[in-house]
């Protein structure tokens, strides 16, 4: 580690300001403008090879009750600039070592009219900037109530953008591709039903925001870890092209409870002219704190089957009866009620899932309803909704855990809270408890439908605090946590890697919902997955879904999400008997690697196209994935990432000339070639399609008689 620090000399510059400071990042190509403009407002703006990114945009804060608010009067009192330079070992994740590499100036203002300080923290790395706020001990300030941030990112143009609408509650919309001027006169289709919603704009957006200029520079708006603080959306002033943040109120209407010393999220614009390097950029993890976890050995990535695409399509239940209007847990006596006989987690059932998952070789089985409640567990404003530890008659909690071990298979656990938080943290204990007591190492958790306490929000300062809450009561007792509706990840994995995925965007499960878009898969990677792994469930080989829906998606496309949709948790989501079916292709399911030593991300287009190889830790294996949007391609692949002078053997899962993910979805074939670092691969991908390739060493005898590339 390199660490330097030295005071930096206030300079004049021509940008239309004041006074300020200007940094650049470690290779030059990224420079950082920071000043007080004439009305004493913080200043910064962006510039990426000479062109601009971020324009003149202002820094400050609107105080709820408060005279005087944080926007305007300020000077500087103190600045320093350092360099910093670490590599880091995650614990999981798409490579085994990760730079941090940054250039970072710190501002420390004066507020001259109230005497209150506001530091402003900048750091500016090869692939772009984060910056946040920071609020110091002090005389004048202890604790504030904050009406609004007032973060701006002025936009260069009226650039192209995949966005979701802002909401309070959910971000499992399909993505929109329009330019940012059109976005107003788009929201109302952009909006379509869900569960839980709150949109509060008619030009709000979510991060991760993804956009395209016309001259060629891809940017990207986030934050990075979300910790005692509000999500933060993006509204945008659609005629001056400036975005300001927008941070989930409460209940009340505030925006966030902070007291000194304090400090904001980082806000991240991740900027480059190659798509690639968008997908390559760590800022997200670099901005957060490393693992508090001290032991990380029980922190495994697993492959697993479930019963769960059963229920979603339709076929099967998460309740056990359907003759009672409400359950009152702990008076209701399910003995004495009739069984629907379309309960999806009963033993026989559960003990299928188990055979397979040991027959293939997967890590776990993920098991939903099979605690009681779930008769009347949605929609009813329902406190005490789940218990968490009572299993139906017809689920043998005991028997299910001995039986999966003797399979040597690990059970994953199912915590639908619906939304009822203040119920779940009263049973925390209890329920990991017992998930440890039958060996369960991983649970999936749920936050379907509107939040209790009634008039809070999925992503407002309480609910950050309470998944942080359950994440970290998960880790004392060597619990991985998959939370699935709540706030979208922002990073937090490298401090707490015991959060080993997410759902926090519209997963497969919209697949049976009347599907998600062909391009959907082509986006998530530069917008939802930039704060960390997807627990996308992929892997459905039967598009034409039991209820009548159609998974927009190739066969081959379903197969290469294993290796563009990171997740160190990655589930095999249909039936096994659609996997029997095509036992060809279902070999690459269980081939394919979780954890990896190196990522190449080899063509890249948000919407349109996307290809990454990734190299497995361990096995040294190679594994490529492509997925296309709506239009046919003819993508070309280098294979000079092999190590010269060795010849492997690729086995190349590819749609066939005729596929279509609407018409011919299951038109696949598979061949096996001999490649070496001079080989270049020119693969066909039809529309929603793509291909997946495993790439190994092998004997002469097993590249005997292969054509090679």
């Amino acid at each position: 580690m390199n660490l330097r620090a030295s005071y930096l000399v206030l300079f004049l510059f021509s940008f239309g300001t004041v006074f300020g400071q200007e940094i650049k990042s470690p290779n030059g190509e990224m420079q950082l403008a920071f000043s007080l403009d004439a009305a004493g407002a913080p200043t910064y703006q962006l510039n990426f090879k000479n062109r601009s990114v971020i324009k003149s945009s202002r820094l400050g804060f609107d105080l709820k009750n408060d005279s005087t608010d944080l926007i305007q009067g300020f000077q500087i009192i103190n600045s320093s600039e350092s360099t910093f330079d670490e590599t880091w070992t995650p614990v999981w994740g798409e490579e085994s070592e990760i730079r941090d590499h940054h250039q970072e100036l710190l501002v420390e203002l004066l507020h001259q009219g109230s005497k209150r300080k506001m530091n402003i923290r900048f750091r500016l790395f090869d692939t772009g900037l984060g910056f946040r706020y920071e609020f110091p001990v002090q005389e004048n300030m202890g604790h504030f109530v904050i009406s609004e941030e007032m973060s701006q990112f002025a936009m260069a143009g009226d650039h192209m953008a995949f966005w979701i609408p802002g909401d309070y509650d959910t971000q499992e919309y399909d993505y929109t591709e329009s330019k940012l001027s059109e976005i107003r006169g788009l929201m109302e289709t952009a909006i379509t039903p869900n569960a839980s919603q709150t949109p509060f704009s008619e030009t709000g957006v979510q991060t991760s925001l993804m956009m395209k200029t016309t001259d060629g520079l891809y940017i990207n708006i986030h934050e990075a870890a979300l910790i005692d603080y509000p999500a933060m959306h993006l509204e945008l002033d659609d005629k001056k092209m400036v975005f300001q943040s927008h941070l989930t109120p409460d209940a009340q209407g505030d925006k966030g409870y902070l007291y000194t010393p304090a400090h904001t999220p980082w806000r991240t614009v991740i900027v480059s002219d190659q798509a690639a390097d968008i997908l390559a950029s760590r800022i997200t993890y670099n901005l957060n704190e490393p693992s508090k976890i001290e032991d990380t050995s029980w922190i495994k990535p697993m492959k697993y089957v479930g019963v769960w695409w059963e229920m979603i399509t339709g076929q099967s239940s998460w309740s056990y009866t359907d003759e009672l209007k409400a359950v009152k847990l702990g008076v209701t006596d399910f003995s004495t009620v009739k069984p629907n006989g379309r309960h999806g987690a009963t033993t026989e059932n559960v003990k299928k899932y188990i055979d397979f998952a040991a027959e293939h070789g997967f890590d776990g089985v993920l098991v939903e309803g099979w605690n009681i409640g779930w008769e009347d567990w949605f929609g009813n404003s329902k406190d005490y909704v789940f218990d968490f530890f009572t299993p139906y008659p017809d689920f043998d909690l005991e028997g299910i855990s001995a039986y999966a071990k003797e399979k040597g298979v690990q059970m994953i656990m199912h915590h639908e809270t619906s939304s009822s938080v203040r119920n779940y943290e009263r049973h925390l204990d209890e329920a990991y408890q017992l998930m440890k007591d039958y060996g369960y190492p991983a649970v999936k958790s749920g936050y379907v439908g509107d939040m209790l306490p009634r008039g809070e929000y999925h992503y407002s300062q309480w609910l950050v605090n309470h998944y942080q809450y359950a994440v970290e009561k998960a880790a004392e007792y060597q619990i991985m946590v998959n939370a699935h509706e709540a706030v979208r990840p922002t990073g937090m994995a490298r401090t707490w890697p015991n959060l080993i995925a997410n759902e926090s965007a519209r997963g497969t499960e919209y697949q049976a919902f009347g599907g998600n878009k062909a391009n959907h898969v082509t986006i998530l990677p530069f917008t939802r997955q930039i704060g960390g792994p997807m627990d996308y469930t992929p892997g459905v080989f039967e598009m034409d879904v039991f209820n009548g829906s159609h998974v927009n998606s190739t066969l081959a496309n379903q197969l290469a999400l294993y290796v563009t949709m990171y997740s160190p948790l990655q589930m095999a989501a249909d039936y096994p008997e659609n996997y029997m079916r095509f036992p060809d292709a279902f070999q690459f399911i269980k081939d394919v690697a979780l954890d990896w030593e190196k990522s190449l991300y080899l063509e890249a287009e948000p919407g349109y196209y996307l290809t990454i190889a990734r190299k497995a830790k361990e096995t040294g294996e190679w594994f490529i994935g492509n997925v296309n949007g709506f239009e046919g391609r003819t993508g070309e692949v280098k294979f000079d990432f092999l190590d010269a002078g060795k010849t492997y053997l690729a086995e190349i899962y590819s749609d066939k000339a005729d596929a279509h993910y609407k018409t011919n979805p299951q038109a696949y074939e598979i061949r096996k070639v001999a490649v070496d670092s001079k080989s270049i691969l020119k693969q066909f991908s039809a529309p929603g399609g793509g291909y997946a390739i495993r790439i190994r060493e092998a004997s002469k005898e097993e590249l005997k008689g292969l054509k090679k590339l």
